[in-house]
């Protein structure tokens, strides 16, 4: 895709996110180029499947290190910009990270970790041209320690929130649905959280949505009850179903609480079970009160539909547009 500046766009990813670039995006050149999943336990929290899983983690790293220059002679690559994947610099071309986590979280007894494993970080980080972190650079921001350490990285730029919806809202009239619920992450958890959501929603008895949260090359719609069940939608439609509903639940993922930030929106979030990221994003926002936080293992019948106090204050769009340029500009030079 030959975009207006005159750059040749590739998207290199698993068949899931492919999928998902086909349905927003016409015209994009596709690389098959999948990356590392850690696979989430019922019982093991996150940082215990972390740690059983950094050898072949760093293995996946040093191995897509190595399939990139391929890839960059392939298709005569002049920058990467790659999300959150550690191996995809190369001294050959520009290349940038896109992170908001240059601290990662551990649980409060075993926050020891989180200094040096922020040295570890910052070293990995400075093989890239750029570091781009997604928030915002002052005290008001949406990712709190996980963005601001201490000792940033030396080529840590901010970019502002990032959202496929843009900041430009458009009314779009009375709420028409009582309750959107927004799936995502890993199974089992996704399946777990569903099945309580739906049991509250059904006693509720008011129209509301549940978006399955998988892309696919179709969008697939059935109602059951007062619930309808719909697989994914286009940016623009899901925009205005967000903005058409009296209240969203969904998980704390950083890119869900950005997009909804984007739209002047506040939900209830609760974090996957044994995420410790989530969890502290969780408890951030609710200290913000911009968001209502509620444990998953809380969520029952008596479950009280709540909107939280205040909003994510809306110039975080306007700067982050401004901010945005600037880092692109950086790197594209």
């Amino acid at each position: 895709m030959l975009t207006g500046d005159g750059h040749n766009v590739f998207i290199g990813s698993g068949e899931e996110v492919t999928e998902f670039f086909r349905s927003e995006i016409k015209g994009l050149s596709y690389i098959h180029f999948p990356g590392f999943r850690i696979r989430y336990s019922r019982w093991l929290p996150q940082y215990v499947r972390i740690i059983l899983s950094a050898p072949s983690f760093f293995f996946h790293i040093c191995r897509e290190h190595r399939q990139l220059k391929k890839i960059i002679r392939d298709y005569r690559i002049d920058v990467v910009i790659s999300d959150s994947r550690l191996g995809l610099w190369n001294r050959e071309i520009r290349s940038a990270l896109v992170t908001h986590m240059v601290r990662i979280p551990f649980p409060g007894w075993l926050r020891f970790p989180e200094r040096a494993g922020t040295g570890i970080v910052k070293r990995l980080f400075s093989r890239f041209d750029f570091c781009f972190i997604p928030d915002m650079p002052g005290g008001i921001n949406v990712a709190g320690k996980l963005s601001h350490a201490d000792h940033l990285p030396a080529n840590a730029l901010y970019t502002g929130i990032l959202s496929r919806f843009g900041s430009d809202i458009n009314p779009v009239g009375p709420e028409k649905y009582f309750c959107t619920v927004i799936l995502s992450g890993p199974e089992p958890q996704r399946s777990i959280l569903k099945k309580r959501l739906v049991r509250i929603l059904e006693s509720k008895g008011k129209k509301s949505i549940i978006l399955e949260g998988r892309p696919g090359e179709n969008i697939f719609r059935k109602t059951e009850g007062n619930i309808e069940y719909i697989n994914h939608l286009p940016a623009i439609e899901m925009k205005e179903l967000i903005l058409s509903s009296e209240f969203i639940i969904s998980r704390s993922g950083y890119t869900t609480l950005m997009e909804l930030i984007s739209l002047g929106k506040t939900a209830v979030i609760i974090p996957t079970p044994g995420q410790s990221e989530q969890e502290y994003l969780a408890s951030y926002m609710s200290e913000k009160q911009w968001f209502t936080a509620l444990a998953q293992n809380l969520l029952n019948e008596n479950f009280e539909f709540n909107l939280a106090r205040d909003r994510a204050p809306s110039a975080i769009a306007e700067e982050s547009r401004t901010l945005l340029r600037s880092a692109l500009g950086r790197l594209l030079q």
